[in-house]
């Protein structure tokens, strides 16, 4: 080793002193945004864990559509035993049907309506009012969330969401009751409601679901007759590339044997 070169080397102790305070203040700044990004997590965290109901795919104004409805559970010594999700009675919807879950019951509650509807030209004078899922060999444990599928129809024409109210229920016996309906504008409720947001009506208004059933869209259509034109033409292009590239072949093969004799 160069003894010359390593004499020249400063110990760590004869480092100027602006150079450590700047390394002691390039610490403590690391430390202190570790913190504070563990803080939002640690207070986002329990924000956003609260029963939302999401559409599968998307939930359109006078269709029908399958939603989630997702229960996360938010207690390290409980466990979620009971779920009641209460329909809007503004805007009652006569078909809801909930999907099987495994060690978990269901039950649909209807109730009479204040003006008969006609759905299908058929009146129709009550509607679901409730869905309960009870825990029945199952339960959501800490740190497990559990989504309760269903069928919701017909979905309003003329609103662009839907706001349910929920109550979650625990082993422990504590119940939370989502039933703040948000705001524009405003911060979100400390229990927020669970909201279905609904796109603008699709085709007949039978929403996502409707256009599966009668087929495809008229949009839909033309695009594909789009990309079948675009295609072939691709294929023509295709092989008037290959004759000509044979042709060259050809014509390279017959000028070399000309230039041979």
């Amino acid at each position: 080793m160069n003894v010359s070169s390593y004499a020249s080397r400063k110990p760590l102790s004869s480092r100027t002193p602006s150079s450590r305070v700047l390394s002691s203040r390039v610490l403590r700044g690391v430390a202190v945004a570790a913190g504070v990004g563990v803080a939002s997590v640690l207070l986002a965290g329990p924000a956003a864990a609260h029963v939302s109901v999401q559409p599968q795919g998307e939930a359109a104004q006078g269709g029908y559509a399958t939603v989630f409805v997702k229960v996360p559970n938010e207690r390290d010594n409980a466990s979620t035993v009971k779920l009641e999700l209460n329909l809007p009675t503004e805007h009652p919807m006569t078909s809801v049907m909930p999907q099987p879950v495994p060690g978990w019951r269901a039950e649909v509650t209807k109730s009479k309506l204040a003006k008969p509807l006609t759905v299908h030209g058929k009146q129709v004078t009550e509607a679901v009012s409730k869905v309960t899922w009870t825990a029945d060999g199952s339960k959501i444990g800490p740190g497990q969330f559990q989504q309760f599928p269903l069928s919701l129809g017909q979905l309003p024409e003329k609103a662009d969401q839907l706001v349910f109210k929920a109550l979650q229920t625990y082993d422990n016996k504590e119940v939370v009751r989502w039933i703040e309906a948000p705001e524009e504008g405003a911060a979100e409720p400390e229990s927020p409601a669970p909201v279905l947001k609904l796109a603008a009506a699709q085709g007949h208004g039978h929403g996502a679901a409707g256009d599966e059933a009668d087929g495809k869209s008229s949009d839909q259509a033309a695009k594909d007759d789009s990309d079948d034109s675009t295609d072939a033409t691709a294929r023509v292009l295709g092989a008037v590339g290959i004759l000509v590239g044979v042709a060259g072949v050809a014509f390279g093969v017959l000028a070399g044997r000309r230039r041979a004799s």
